[in-house]
């Protein structure tokens, strides 16, 4: 047995969904409302005999491991290690003995930092005087102290330190911790004197810290981060994101901001989908991690040179990631945190208005040069035809075009005959630029929605299968859809049986189990004719799925095709016509 065995053995998954969402028996499975989608009536089934869940709002789906995933955002390694500490089981038993060893370290790293947070909070309680400037200065009510963990670190040597040596923790395991250093004196505290932030981790365990200082030492830096650890990385660590998942899912967009105070401001004024990174230093570990929750990302960086150039490093990180920048301009110079104690409402509205990043690269520029001189015209238009010519899109690159025309007064050609020379001459990287939309296109749950049923029906009523003859695997958005499609083709004869079907359909055995679910829940008691309609239906809605985004490629296509190029994409649109007309006509 290995370790998913074996903790599937020790949890089930209505337990583990639970934790969740509020479940409700139905018949032999449970029902809840989506945590996916903002739905009214519950349509997530969980199913306790075959250890499976499937939400019917967005078509996934899957065993605990996925559920775990998906609602926390996180990937399997860490969904594993996650559930192994519910389910009591020392992963280190089923790992070779280098990686069980590291894995021992990494947990007395968490254990000793998740016990440095605990002290540092004792300690906030007892220091009034950083009390007061937490409560008055700050503005942050007792809640939101405690649920963000606040702290103090004593302005002594070895408070933390002689403390940890109490608990028999060693100082190798404290300066990997980044809680103790070596100074002149002897190992002593790492942090003395602060107000103490601490970093979690998708999940919430503490992973380090950041420092505030306190008193008006010029010469000590305001922040001090927990240097790289075994579980921090700050190229990875995104502040405040345990907390802001839930609502990052429900407004479809997350605002990113300097600092973690701004973060901590804007949670406690009811703006939750806000988070930080350390500084502008925005990184594709970053951006990764924020795109399993959403690809409309809104930065809030001060908009002086710093953020124009944290701004211009990102985008091409975006591209490469896939998901949508574009910029939040706070009024009159206030950071995040400044306006959310003076008027909350002004910085709830604020993040809703952000400005696409290429309208405000063009706006920046244009207030930092002289437009009026020569000098100024050219730098001007060197910086933004390198962005717009990097555009994908020829309809927006010329609405560019004319809006940097009109700035300087010159002709549009005249832009295209310099974006020429320009892309004549050794160029850096060009970035690719994308209108912001939401993460998750309704249309693209819908269709998801389609294939599993088709597939559903196809699966467990072979009388039903001539209706994915049409079909072909790359009219499929899933993988696992387009490779069980191609398997019931391959195998007409193929009848499912949850006991002998899983050595038939090796990797889609969960796939299909889901399936079963969805089938049963929806199909299994309608008469034959129903059925045979559902499938018409189904495979419709599918083929015109298909043909329209097969369709927008093409005119894509066309835009930049010659004579006898056209006249072949021309060719394949009218094929494309000829197969939904067919299967409308099959319907009737």
């Amino acid at each position: 047995m290995d370790a998913v065995d074996e903790i599937k053995s020790r949890l089930s998954i209505e337990d583990v969904v639970s934790q969740y969402l509020e479940l409700k028996r139905s018949g032999r499975n449970f029902k809840g409302l989506s945590p996916f989608s903002q739905e009214k009536t519950p349509s997530l089934m969980v199913s306790p005999e075959k250890q499976i869940w499937h939400d019917f709002s967005s078509g996934k789906g899957g065993d605990m491991f996925s559920f775990v995933m998906e609602r926390e955002g996180i990937d399997f390694k860490a969904a594993l290690e996650l559930l192994s500490r519910q389910a009591g089981v020392d992963l280190t038993k089923f790992q070779s003995k280098g990686t069980g060893t590291a894995g021992k370290q990494k947990e007395k790293l968490f254990e000793v930092l998740e016990l440095a947070a605990k002290f540092y909070q004792v300690h906030l309680s007892r220091k009034r005087t950083t009390l007061e400037y937490v409560v008055h200065e700050r503005k942050f009510t007792k809640q939101t102290a405690t649920t963000f963990r606040l702290g103090y670190a004593p302005a002594q040597d070895t408070a933390l330190v002689t403390f940890l040596r109490s608990k028999g923790f060693s100082e190798v395991i404290m300066k990997n911790a980044g809680l103790g250093t070596k100074r002149y004196k002897g190992f002593s505290d790492m942090f003395r004197g602060r107000l103490m932030v601490p970093l979690m981790d998708g999940t919430g365990r503490v992973i380090g810290f950041t420092a505030r200082q306190l008193d008006a030492n010029p010469d000590a830096p305001k922040y001090i981060n927990t240097p790289q650890s075994p579980v921090y990385d700050k190229s990875r660590h995104v502040f405040g994101l345990h907390l802001a998942k839930d609502a990052i899912r429900k407004a479809g967009y997350v605002v990113v901001v300097e600092g973690n105070l701004d973060v901590i401001a804007s949670h406690q004024a009811g703006i939750e989908n806000v988070v930080a990174t350390a500084g502008t230093a925005l990184t594709e570990q970053h951006l990764k991690a924020l795109s399993r929750f959403t690809a409309d990302i809104r930065l809030a960086f001060d908009q002086d040179n710093a953020g124009l150039k944290a701004t211009e490093r990102a985008i091409p990180i975006a591209s490469k990631v896939g998901v949508n920048l574009s910029i939040i301009s706070v009024p009159h110079g206030k950071d995040p945190d400044e306006l959310c104690k003076k008027d909350p409402e002004a910085w709830r509205r604020v993040v809703t208005k952000p400005q696409y990043v290429v309208d405000w690269i063009i706006d920046i520029y244009s207030k930092q040069l002289d437009l009026g001189s020569a000098q100024g015209k050219r730098t001007f238009s060197d910086k933004t035809l390198e962005v717009i010519k990097s555009l994908d899109d020829s309809v927006e690159q010329d609405h560019y075009y004319s809006k940097v025309a009109k700035i300087l007064s010159v002709s549009v050609d005249a832009l295209r005959q310099k974006s020429k020379k320009i892309s004549a001459q050794p160029a850096a990287k060009k970035y690719k630029y994308v209108q912001p939309m939401p993460v998750v296109k309704s249309s693209n749950a819908d269709s998801i929605k389609v294939e599993n049923k088709l597939l559903a029906l196809g699966l467990f009523l072979p009388s039903l299968r001539p209706y994915l003859d049409p079909l072909s695997a790359d009219m499929f958005s899933q993988e696992r859809a387009q490779k069980l499609l191609i398997l019931i083709k391959a195998k007409p004869d193929l009848n499912y049986d949850p006991v002998v079907s899983s050595a038939v359909l090796q990797d889609l055995a969960e796939y299909g189990t889901i399936l079963s679910l969805l089938y049963e829940e929806l199909y299994q008691n309608l008469e034959v004719i129903e059925l045979r309609y559902e499938a018409a239906r189904l495979q419709v809605r599918q083929i015109e799925t298909y043909v329209k985004l097969k369709k927008a490629a093409l005119a894509t296509a066309m835009q930049q095709a010659n004579d006898e190029e056209l006249e072949a994409l021309l060719e394949s649109a009218k094929k494309l016509d000829v197969l939904l007309k067919s299967a409308k006509e099959t319907t009737k």
